[in-house]
């Protein structure tokens, strides 16, 4: 009988050959894809600017969602629909003159130049225009953010209100000996405001001194000191002082106030930001626009009227604290840096093109080289030690202290040595060496 059951198991086996085979080996699940690392980028871009930056963002969204592994992501994020300005983005562009608006807080930032090793990408500082560089590097030459939205001090005029008040409009003004010329003439001919200024500290204090080869700190035994209440500066406050009080000069405020009076008509001349010369030019003002380079004292010994501070917005890492959100922004700053890139962004926004190799795309795409010339020949100036004060966000703190001073000068509270005498000495604990980030 046993016998009987095993031969009716062979046949069964026999008759069903499929049976005999292995099973069919199955394909193992595929591993999920891991989703991409969110990097979220806060700003405060509005118009052409926003529609450039959002447009480069796509095209390195693209790009990574092509990786086969560790993609990222930028999320661009508006800093006025933010609710909780204390919480930090992974990165922020802005400009540090801004940063309590933007965060409520002056935050503390991780370096560039880590994150650029973190996610070994090829970073070579000596890319960068010495000036550029210059803006956003520390006392050892390491570079603290991406200088992306740089601008250079400049004279903007209305040349029909130059017509009208017997001037040239094809020849602006090259000294401030010049410039109360023209504004005591533009005040004859009607003018209530002859000449204003937006940003205040960077282009009345800061850049003055520059132009003249005055340094902003200098060594006070072994600590440093601001140097603002240097002879040069002294004068040029006194000189703004006397074109205040004979209605000259009007002072709008210390941030970009006075971009829209100028935009409006109602003031004659501007000392502003080079990149407002994009934004007019599509919002085409009622009257044909001048620009100059920054005026400056021709009866100054050693002045180097090139010798300019570009200034501005800048790409800073704050949240990024993992590895793979260092990677991400690593690839996405290199990205940024290429030459097509920027000569793109340059194109639609006026800002300055970091590297010379961006400003060869931009040779190569037809921009005036005219132009091109003088901000070359600017950016290339090497950087002078103490031209610029070098502690974080210290010197948008310092910029708020001769800021409120100022007030007291307009206001004939002070005159304009006590006001600066006592910026320097309000500013001098940023100066400690526990102050220093």
């Amino acid at each position: 009988m046993k016998h009987s059951f095993l031969s009716l198991a062979a046949g069964v086996l026999l008759a069903m050959p499929g049976l005999l085979q292995a099973a069919p080996k199955t394909k193992p699940a595929a591993a999920p894809v891991a989703p991409p690392q969110e990097i979220v980028l806060r700003h405060a871009l509005s118009g052409p600017a926003l529609d450039a930056f959002a447009t480069l963002v796509l095209r390195f969204n693209d790009a990574e969602a092509k990786l086969k592994s560790g993609a990222g992501r930028i999320v661009l994020e508006d800093a006025q629909g933010v609710a909780e300005r204390a919480r930090l983005p992974h990165l922020a562009l802005f400009d540090e003159d801004d940063a309590l608006a933007m965060f409520g807080t002056r935050p503390r930032f991780r370096p560039l130049h880590q994150v650029m090793a973190t996610g070994k990408q090829a970073f070579d500082v000596k890319a960068f225009y010495p000036q550029v560089f210059d803006a956003v590097d520390d006392l050892a030459g390491r570079m603290q953010a991406l200088p992306i939205a740089l601008s250079l001090p400049v004279l903007f005029y209305n040349k029909t209100a130059f017509t009208k008040a017997g001037l040239d409009p094809n020849t602006p003004p090259k000294t401030w000996w010049e410039v109360q010329e023209a504004a005591g003439k533009l005040r004859e001919a009607g003018w209530q405001c002859p000449l204003t200024s937006s940003r205040f500290a960077w282009v009345h204090v800061e850049n003055v001194a520059a132009q003249h080869g005055e340094p902003l700190v200098v060594k006070d035994g072994k600590q440093d000191r601001l140097a603002i209440n240097n002879m040069v500066n002294v004068k040029h406050m006194a000189l703004l002082t006397s074109w205040q009080k004979s209605h000259y000069f009007v002072y709008s405020g210390p941030g970009r106030e006075g971009d829209e009076r100028f935009a409006k008509g109602e003031c004659a001349m501007l000392t502003g930001e080079s990149s407002l010369y994009a934004l007019l030019k599509r919002q085409q003002p009622e009257f044909p626009l001048g620009v100059a380079a920054l005026p400056h004292y021709d009866d100054v010994y050693g002045a180097k009227p090139k010798q300019v501070l570009p200034d501005g917005a800048s790409l800073w890492v704050l949240a990024a604290d993992k590895k793979p959100e260092q990677q991400v922004i690593a690839r996405f700053i290199a990205f940024l840096m290429r030459p097509d890139v920027q000569r793109d962004w340059v194109r639609a926004t006026g800002f300055l093109p970091m590297t010379p190799a961006a400003m060869q795309a931009l040779r190569e795409s037809g921009v005036d080289p005219a132009i091109l010339a003088q901000a070359d020949a600017r950016l290339s100036m090497p950087k002078r030690d103490a031209a610029r004060t070098k502690n974080g966000f210290g010197k948008s703190r310092i910029r708020a202290i001769l800021d409120e001073e100022v007030e007291f000068v307009w206001g004939n509270q002070k005159p304009p040595k006590a006001a600066l005498d006592a910026a320097v000495a309000r500013a001098q604990p940023l100066f400690a060496p526990a102050a220093k980030p």
